[in-house]
């Protein structure tokens, strides 16, 4: 079995108390299987460690570059700019990324993160390269940035909604879907929405250090735990580990334009 965790952080400094930088979280996640790990960038301050540490493992870390929009404040403007000469430095990045909107928080910004949100998906559509999408409490937002896009691809991280939101999503584009640790917690509704987003829009991540899955939930999460979330969806979809693995990598693959003869 072979994953690829479309979406970790394992650069943050959550991984520092490790005292080697996320190198010995990115070595349990490939022994415990996760060939592949996409790390999404932040803000300004992040973009050195990330890729310190992708240049570690050049073949099973890709990165994306993008700001996170709870990163869109005063002066956003600025740092924006800067991260989109980031985009066009030359590093192959797979994606345009983490970037969307979180009204969760705070509301102040919202007519900023939607700004910022179009002139990002506009640098992607102009690259040729996926969004990471980003979408707390700011659905409509989203949808309503995307519409204005034309040729915008990639992937709503984190999903958690319903199959409403599904559909609405579907009526801008035909999007993935990343599913986490949420699916498998015990509240969450997320398990009757895998049938309408299908395994041939589902794509798997972990968001470390956030949401960990049952049976590590309340922990540091680590991309190591991926495979507690290809056998949650197994069951519940009725497959087996192993195919939800070939397919959910086979999407990942194809969405990011992933390199990986080396790894399978």
């Amino acid at each position: 079995m072979r994953l690829i965790d479309t979406h970790t952080h394992l650069y943050l400094p959550d991984f520092e108390a490790d005292g080697d930088s996320g190198r010995k979280a990115v070595e349990r996640a490939i022994d415990a299987g996760v060939a592949h790990m996409i790390f999404p960038n932040v803000d300004n301050a992040t973009v050195e460690p990330m890729e310190r540490l992708a240049d570690i493992y050049p073949d099973n870390i890709s990165v994306a570059m993008g700001l996170h929009p709870t990163e869109i404040g005063d002066g956003w403007r600025d740092r924006l700019a800067e991260i989109l000469e980031h985009a066009d430095c030359g590093r192959p990045y797979v994606a345009i990324g983490e970037v969307g909107i979180d009204l969760y928080w705070d509301k102040s910004y919202e007519e900023a993160q939607m700004q910022a949100f179009e002139l990002q998906a506009l640098k992607a559509v102009n690259k040729g390269l996926p969004l990471i999408i980003h979408c707390r409490d700011g659905l409509s937002q989203a949808l309503e940035v995307l519409q204005g896009v034309k040729g915008v691809k990639g992937v709503f991280h984190s999903f958690g909604g319903t199959t409403e939101d599904v559909d609405a999503i579907r009526c801008v584009g035909d999007f993935y879907f990343g599913i986490n640790g949420i699916v498998t917690f015990k509240n969450s509704k997320l398990k009757d929405t895998l049938p309408a987003i299908g395994i041939d829009r589902t794509v798997i991540e972990t968001d470390s250090p956030y949401l960990a899955p049952v049976p590590k939930r309340g922990k540091r999460n680590e991309s190591s735990y991926l495979p507690y979330i290809a056998e949650f969806i197994a069951q519940a979809s009725g497959m087996s580990v192993d195919n939800v693995a070939e397919l959910t990598s086979k999407n990942a693959t194809e969405l990011f334009s992933l390199n990986l003869q080396r790894q399978y």
